[in-house]
C-alpha cells in the first residue's frame, strides 16, 4: 500500500481509534492491497467527542451506551436514570475511550 495514502488515512481519522494503536494500526494498513484499503475507507466511525456530548446531555436515558452498541447497559441507565446518575458520571469519563475502542475493534474485524 501506499505510503502517502496510509499516512493521509491515519491523519485524518486519528482522533477516532485510541492514541496507543495508531502504530499497529499503521502497520495493519500498510499491509493491505488497493482494494482492501478502499473498503476500510467506507466505514463508519464513531465520533467520541459526540458521543461525549451525548453522554453529557442525555446519558441519564443511556442513549450513549446505545449508540455504542452496548445495549444492555443502555437499558439498564435508562430504567434507573444512570443508577442515580452514578453511572452517568463515570461515563462522562469513560465513554470517549469506549467510543474509540468501538472503532478500532470494527477496523480489526475488516483487516
Amino acid at each position: 500500500m501506499d505510503q502517502n495514502k496510509v499516512d493521509m488515512f491515519i491523519m485524518a481519522n486519528q482522533k477516532y481509534f485510541p492514541a496507543e494503536k495508531i502504530m499497529y494500526l499503521k502497520e495493519k494498513l500498510q499491509s493491505l492491497d488497493e482494494q482492501k484499503f478502499s473498503l476500510i475507507s467506507t466505514i463508519e466511525l464513531k465520533d467520541p467527542t459526540t458521543i461525549l456530548l451525548i453522554s453529557i446531555f442525555l446519558g441519564g436515558l443511556g442513549i450513549d451506551r446505545f449508540m455504542i452498541g452496548d445495549t444492555g447497559m443502555g437499558v439498564l441507565k435508562l430504567l434507573t436514570g444512570g443508577c442515580c446518575c452514578i453511572l452517568t458520571i463515570i461515563d462522562w469519563f469513560t465513554i470517549s475511550k469506549k467510543a474509540k475502542e468501538l472503532n478500532f475493534n470494527n477496523l480489526m474485524t475488516l483487516l
